[in-house]
C-alpha cells in the first residue's frame, strides 16, 4: 500500500473510530443518569427498564444496525458518515434538554438508532481501506476508542456527580461535542475503494443480481460464519453487556460498595480494557496467532468471573476481577468479531451481514437485560455468577475451535478461497454446493 493510500486509512480509522467512542459513551452516559432521571420525572421500574431496552446498548442500536448496514451495502459506506451522526446530534440534544419522560425516551431511541446505524458501517470500511498487514491493527484503534468511552465518561461521571441531574445532562453535552468533531471528519471521507470495485463490477457485468440478503443466506459458507460469529459475540456480549448496565448495581448491592467506590472500579476496568486493547490486541494481532491470542483474553474473562463469583467481593477478589476482566475484554470477543465480521463475507453484503449479527447479538442482551435482575434477585449472585461462568465458556469454545485463517490475506483472497471463482453477487442457490469453506 502506498504511503498515500496509508495515510488515507490511518485518517478514515481515526475519524471513523468516533463513532465506536460515541456507542459506548452515550450507554455508560445513560445508565449512570438512570437514577437521576428517575427521580426527576418520578419513574416506575417498568419505564426504567424500557429506557434501558431501546437505548444504544439494546434494542434501539439493534433496529438500528439492521437498517445501517443495509444502506451501507446499497449506497455505500460514505452515506452513513454524511448523514448518521446528524441523528445522533439530534438524540443527545433531545436527551439533554428532556423536561419529560416522552421525551427522555424519545433521545434514547434516537441515540441508540444512531449507534447502531454507525458500527456495521466503521467496522467495514476501517477493514477494507486498511493494509492486510495492518488491519487487525486498525480494528484494534477503532476498539481502542470504543474502551476510551466508559473511561472517560465514567471519570467525568464521578467529577460531575456533586451536580446532580446537570451533571448528567453535561455528560450528553461532551457526547454531543464529540459527535459534531466526529460529523465534520466523517463526511470528508472517501468512498471505500472496494465498494466502488464492487459496483463497477456489478454495472459491468450486465446481469441483476439477487437481492444480497437472498444470496447471504443461500449458501453453506455464510451460514456457519454467521453462526460462527454470533456463537463467538452473542454469549460474551450477554456476560458484557449486563456488566455495563448492571455491574456498579452489583458492586453496591453484593459487595456494599459506595456510588463512588464503583464507579471508581469501573473507569480503572475500563482503563484496563483500553490498554488491553492498545498493547494486545491492536500490537499483536497482526503478528501471532489469533486462536492463541483469543484464547488468552477468553480464558482470563473466565477466570475474573470465577474469582468474583466464588472468591467473593473482598478487596483482592475485586481488583484481581477488575484486572482480569479489564486487559481480557481488550484482546476478547468483540474485538476479534469486529475483525473476522468483516473478513469472511464478501463486500457487495459485508455491512448488512453485520447489521443481522449485530441485531441478533444486541437484542439477545436486551431481553438479557431484563432477565439478569430477576436472577440475580432471586436466586443469588453466585448463581448467577456461574452462568456468566457458563456463558463465557461457550464463547471461548466456539473462538478457539472454529478460529478462521485470515491473517495477514487481503479481503479478495479470503473471499476467493471461501467462495472459489463465483463472483459472489452472482452465485445462485444451485452453486452453493461447490462453495469452499476456510474455517
Amino acid at each position: 500500500m502506498s504511503s498515500v493510500a496509508n495515510g488515507s486509512s490511518k485518517k478514515g480509522t481515526i475519524a471513523v473510530s468516533l463513532t465506536n467512542y460515541l456507542d459506548s459513551g452515550c450507554i455508560v452516559a445513560g445508565a449512570s443518569g438512570l437514577t437521576l432521571w428517575a427521580q426527576q420525572f418520578g419513574l416506575s421500574s417498568f419505564a426504567v427498564g424500557l429506557l434501558g431496552a431501546i437505548s444504544a446498548n439494546a434494542f434501539g442500536s439493534a433496529f438500528g444496525a439492521l437498517i445501517g448496514g443495509h444502506l451501507a451495502d446499497k449506497y455505500g459506506r460514505k452515506f452513513i458518515y454524511t448523514y448518521n451522526m446528524l441523528v445522533y446530534i439530534l438524540g443527545v440534544a433531545i436527551i439533554m434538554f428532556s423536561m419529560n419522560f416522552a421525551m427522555l425516551l424519545a433521545g434514547f431511541l434516537i441515540t441508540g438508532l444512531s449507534v447502531g446505524a454507525g458500527v456495521p458501517a466503521s467496522w467495514t470500511y476501517i477493514s477494507e481501506m486498511a493494509d492486510p498487514k495492518t488491519r487487525a491493527r486498525n480494528i484494534g484503534i477503532s476498539q481502542f476508542a470504543w474502551s476510551c468511552g466508559p473511561a472517560i465518561i465514567f471519570t467525568l461521571g464521578i467529577l460531575l456527580s456533586p451536580l446532580g441531574l446537570l451533571g448528567n445532562r453535561l455528560l450528553f453535552l461532551s457526547l454531543l461535542i464529540v459527535a459534531v468533531v466526529a460529523w465534520n471528519l466523517q463526511r470528508k471521507l472517501d468512498e471505500s475503494k472496494d465498494w466502488e470495485a464492487e459496483q463497477a463490477k456489478i454495472k459491468a457485468s450486465g446481469a441483476k443480481p439477487a437481492h444480497p440478503m437472498k444470496n447471504a443466506f443461500s449458501n453453506l459458507v455464510n451460514i456457519k460464519s454467521i453462526l460462527f460469529l454470533v456463537g463467538v459475540y452473542m454469549f460474551w456480549n450477554l456476560v458484557a453487556g449486563a456488566m455495563g448496565f448492571f455491574m456498579p448495581f452489583v458492586y453496591e448491592t453484593v459487595g456494599g460498595l459506595t456510588n463512588t467506590q464503583a464507579n471508581l472500579l469501573q473507569a480503572v476496568l475500563w482503563i484496563l480494557t483500553a490498554a488491553g486493547t492498545y498493547f494486545g490486541f491492536a500490537k499483536l494481532g497482526d503478528r501471532v496467532s489469533h486462536r492463541l491470542l483469543f484464547f488468552v483474553g477468553a480464558a482470563m474473562a473466565v477466570a475474573s468471573w470465577v474469582v468474583l463469583t466464588y472468591v467473593g467481593m473482598s478487596w483482592l477478589g475485586l481488583w484481581t476481577f477488575v484486572v482480569l476482566w479489564g486487559v481480557s475484554a481488550g484482546i476478547g470477543a468483540q474485538a476479534f468479531y469486529a475483525l473476522w465480521s468483516t473478513e469472511l463475507f464478501p463486500t457487495q453484503y459485508r455491512g448488512g451481514v453485520q447489521g443481522i449479527m449485530f441485531f441478533l447479538v444486541r437484542g439477545s442482551t436486551g431481553i438479557w437485560s431484563i432477565i439478569f435482575p430477576v436472577i440475580l434477585a432471586n436466586l443469588g449472585f453466585t448463581v448467577a455468577g456461574t452462568i456468566m461462568i457458563g456463558l463465557l465458556m461457550v464463547s471461548l469454545l466456539i473462538g478457539v475451535i472454529w478460529t478462521p485463517n485470515t491473517r495477514g490475506r487481503t479481503l479478495d483472497e479470503i473471499t476467493e478461497e471461501r467462495y472459489g471463482n463465483l463472483e459472489p453477487n452472482l452465485v445462485k442457490k444451485e452453486a452453493a454446493g461447490v462453495l469452499k469453506d476456510s474455517e
